[in-house]
């Protein structure tokens, strides 16, 4: 499990499952209100990173689980995570269906691009990124320290953005969003963490994006 202490947040994550499923949870400082994004996989490991967080807010209390997009080995653990934890359930809406087929859990508040979820005082945009499935959204939180954190799911990962299965047209519509929605919008120093992996900076994928759009993928 690692940690990112910051200013108004902090940041836990572990990897799970045998596809190396990254699972976070962010925790307000001063209200000890928590996220908990893409419950994965291994549902006693999740339990055990919440456990962790005890210290990491005043009373801490699980107000909201997000997805960051529809794909099986993202939600095989929402089931109990929601049975643990019935609080409202956030994801794209263009993903919402698929992700109750996949995991028997309804979104409560499907979102789109620009749409807001708040964790006690502290805002977090959803960004909508088409391309990887049609409603993945990437959670983007801005610290009062300045700093930027994107979980991105699996839309941007090092080293290029996610999967498109060889399709052009998809490929352009997700590049374009990587492109305008987060490395247009958010500095070099802003945080990727994504839905697998390792984490990585706007800064250090920046110079590349000419590379990926003449490659494709």
């Amino acid at each position: 499990m690692t940690e990112l202490n910051l200013h108004d947040v902090v940041l836990r994550h572990i990897s799970v499952s045998d596809m190396s499923n990254n699972v976070y949870l962010l925790t307000e400082k001063a209200s000890g209100k928590q996220l908990l994004v893409d419950a994965a996989d291994d549902w006693p490991a999740i339990a055990g990173m919440i456990e962790s967080a005890a210290g990491d807010g005043p009373d801490p209390e699980i107000v909201a689980i997000a997805t960051t997009h529809q794909h099986w080995d993202h939600v095989r653990a929402l089931g109990q995570a929601h049975e643990a934890y019935p609080v409202p359930t956030y994801a794209g809406a263009e993903d919402a269906a698929e992700i109750e087929k996949q995991s028997g859990v309804a979104t409560t508040h499907p979102v789109k691009h620009g749409d807001r979820l708040p964790l006690g005082d502290v805002v977090i945009e959803c960004v909508h990124l088409r391309g990887h499935t049609p409603g993945s959204i990437a959670y983007v939180v801005k610290d009062s320290s300045g700093q930027v954190v994107i979980l991105s799911g699996d839309s941007l990962f090092p080293g290029g953005v996610g999967n498109t299965w060889k399709d052009p047209q998809r490929f352009m519509s997700l590049f374009a969003d990587v492109s305008e929605r987060l490395f247009g919008k958010y500095p070099d120093e802003a945080l990727v963490y994504p839905g697998h992996g390792s984490t990585t900076t706007l800064g250090t994928e920046r110079p590349h994006l000419a590379e990926w759009q003449e490659r494709g993928w």
